[in-house]
């Protein structure tokens, strides 16, 4: 080879996003056959998987995104490009329906027929389910999660699971195919899947990667981002409050709007909730994806949307809010709020009771808090102690969760009045206010559901109620709910919009 050809090879090898659409063809969805030019959605995929293993070495994601925005289609590019590239590696793409199986190796075939020649690999024995490249020794399979013994008995380095909420053996593959996996460099997972409720196997993972308890990086990808989901607006279109809503929130077009109202129609067929099963399959945020019927939420995720898009000053006291772990089944939370602006949320896990109290007293030194709240449920108990003991009394407010609310007509037990307080501070449209930008904060405070007892009192459901649904803690949520534990005293002057100077002091 030149030198310019050896050059040319080079790149392809080392830059996906300059090989895919120069070697790469794809099926369109108007079934042409086209260079392969990454979207929005995969450049977006793209960026996040490169940079967690520029920092990790490997690979190690979880994918949740609408229908068809091309989750798969890069995936399968990308791992068509390393095994074709590499000596001696496995690549193996798990399936949820034999169907898909097929589609995905279709894909891969097209791949490789249509690779150019100066870059294409040989191809040994191969047959309806497996590429081999003789001479590189790698290989390329896929298979169907109904059979739960496949992939066992096999070194894979590149591993992607498709439509992983739909496993119906999860819990097996966990144990088996993705255990042949090694825990090297420049191995990768990918796993993908629309959401499919809560509580299975995808779920769960991505509950842990959200909140920082697993090595997989938590991905989603908004249905709004792809071009191709778009309606021409009748004439005589005008929004609805809903619509109207969303077009602020989500910066969305008429055109996008009248796709969903399409979608949503389509949907709606043999009495489906078409809105709930619209957002389920093409969801905005990951909390409106893992929606589940036959309960509603008390704080709705457009509202915390726009929280934590805006940005504001802080002003007037400072209080903070600390729910401890329970024992160290959870993690502790501390958040800080002035008014309108909450802001530093930071975790703790597998902290003693001293431990605690001894981040709170550095932070309590550090920001001289007007007010600080702690859950004396679990450990908190012990946490109040240690820092009245500390001289800190004066600031300290002990608030049992399960004790009487103030007003104790409307509301069932405190932790129920606090989180209606927030819930109203989060969706007064009069008085904007700032939240920080986190999924961690966003799951928590979009979890919990909602009742009313026989006397119209309302309740919060618990985090035990919860944790039977298969969700987490709401470790977050409820620090920020604990800066709601006595009232919040409304100011009736503008506060000038702006950034938050110092995350610490608000100015």
């Amino acid at each position: 080879m030149t030198p310019r050809e050896l050059e040319i090879r080079r790149r392809l090898r080392d830059d996906f996003e300059h090989y895919a659409p120069r070697c790469l063809k794809i099926r369109s969805k108007s079934g042409k056959v086209e260079s392969f030019q990454l979207n929005k959605a995969q450049q977006h995929i793209h960026a996040c998987i490169e940079e967690q293993k520029r920092q990790t070495g490997k690979v190690r994601v979880l994918i949740l995104k609408g229908r068809q925005q091309g989750a798969s289609t890069y995936t399968e590019g990308r791992f068509y490009w390393l095994v074709s590239h590499r000596k001696g590696v496995r690549a193996f793409i798990l399936t949820h329906e034999a169907e898909s199986t097929a589609a995905l190796f279709e894909m891969a075939e097209r791949y490789h027929e249509h690779c150019p020649l100066l870059i294409k690999p040989s191809t040994g024995a191969s047959n309806a389910k497996e590429l081999v490249f003789d001479r590189l020794d790698s290989g390329y399979k896929v298979g169907t999660a109904g059979n739960k013994s496949v992939g066992r008995g096999t070194t894979i380095q590149y591993f992607h699971g498709s439509e992983v909420a739909f496993w119906p053996h999860a819990s097996e593959h966990a144990k088996g195919v993705m255990q042949a996996i090694p825990d090297a460099p420049d191995t990768e997972v990918i796993l993908e899947s629309t959401a499919n409720g809560i509580g299975n196997y995808f779920h769960q993972q991505w509950q842990a990667a959200e909140a920082g308890d697993s090595e997989y990086l938590a991905i989603f990808v908004p249905w709004y981002w792809q071009p191709e989901y778009r309606k021409p607006v009748p004439e005589g279109f005008s929004h609805t409050s809903e619509e109207e809503r969303l077009a602020r929130v989500y910066g969305l077009d008429d055109e996008q709007l009248q796709f969903r109202r399409f979608k949503i129609a389509e949907l709606s067929a043999d009495g489906i909730d078409g809105t709930s099963a619209f957002k389920q399959e093409y969801p905005m945020t990951a909390q409106e994806a893992f929606q589940v019927s036959g309960g509603d939420t008390l704080i709705q995720p457009d509202a915390v949307v726009a929280a934590r898009k805006y940005k504001c000053l802080g002003t007037g006291p400072l209080k903070i809010g600390v729910d401890p772990a329970r024992f160290g089944d959870d993690g502790t939370a501390i958040i800080r709020r002035r008014n309108r602006a909450a802001y530093s949320l930071e975790t703790h896990r597998k902290r003693s009771t001293m431990e605690i109290a001894g981040i709170v007293a550095s932070i309590i030194k550090r920001e001289k808090p007007a007010q600080v709240a702690i859950d004396v449920g679990g450990i908190g108990a012990g946490v109040v102690d240690r820092l009245e003991e500390l001289g800190h009394g004066d600031i300290i407010k002990a608030v049992n969760f399960g004790g009487a609310a103030g007003d104790p007509e409307r509301f069932r037990n405190k932790r129920a009045e606090m989180w209606w307080e927030m819930r109203d501070w989060l969706a007064d449209e009069t008085m904007p206010v700032m939240i920080p930008d986190s999924d961690v904060l966003h799951a928590d405070v979009c979890g919990p559901r909602y009742r009313y007892d026989s006397n119209q009192r309302r309740i919060l459901e618990s985090k035990e109620d919860m944790r039977k649904r298969g969700l987490r803690s709401p470790d977050a949520g409820d620090a920020l709910a604990l800066t709601f534990a006595e009232p919040v005293r409304r100011r009736d002057d503008a506060v000038l919009d702006a950034v938050v100077a110092d995350p610490v002091t608000g100015y």
